[in-house]
């Protein structure tokens, strides 16, 4: 699996498990590319089955689908956007003289994308622990204090 599909991958994955403790990566090692529409339709599988098992009402499913559906977007945009970013380290790479302050601020700059990323995905963790009841919530952390645990 490449890079920007493993990413991918974790970013929208990511959201499924903070929030419903689902998503385990293990398996997915061996995937090759991936076409984005189709993790996506993967990952909101899964995250249907954690929403059936919280017994969420249709309003928190579609609130909770909203969060992954824009992350998911925002995911997307980030690694097409790394594509470009790739494309310049390797002309600054080949370069007799790489320009080393175009390649930190690229370097900065990637990072910036990336850590403003994980605030939305933290945000719409924020946000499904409002949508979810607080027993909800409780079978929540159930299952991420299992899985922590090495079940």
């Amino acid at each position: 699996m490449n890079t920007k599909n493993k990413i991918l991958v974790a970013g929208s994955a990511l959201l499924a498990f903070v929030l419903l403790t689902g998503f385990r990566g293990g398996g997915m090692h061996g995937w090759g590319p991936r076409d984005p529409e189709r993790v996506k339709q993967m990952v909101t599988w899964k995250l249907d089955d954690r929403l059936e098992g919280l017994k969420a009402s249709d309003a928190q499913k579609e609130a909770i689908h909203g969060l992954k559906d824009s992350l998911f977007e925002d995911g997307k945009r980030l690694f097409e956007e790394q594509k470009g970013a790739k494309a310049e380290l390797l002309n600054q790479w080949e370069s007799a003289n790489p320009d080393s302050k175009a390649v930190h601020a690229l370097v900065d700059a990637r990072l910036d994308a990336f850590r403003a990323f994980a605030h939305k995905v933290a945000d719409a963790a924020l946000e499904a622990h409002r949508i979810l009841t607080p027993e909800q919530r409780g079978q929540v952390t159930a299952q991420v204090r299992e899985r922590m645990n090495g079940r």
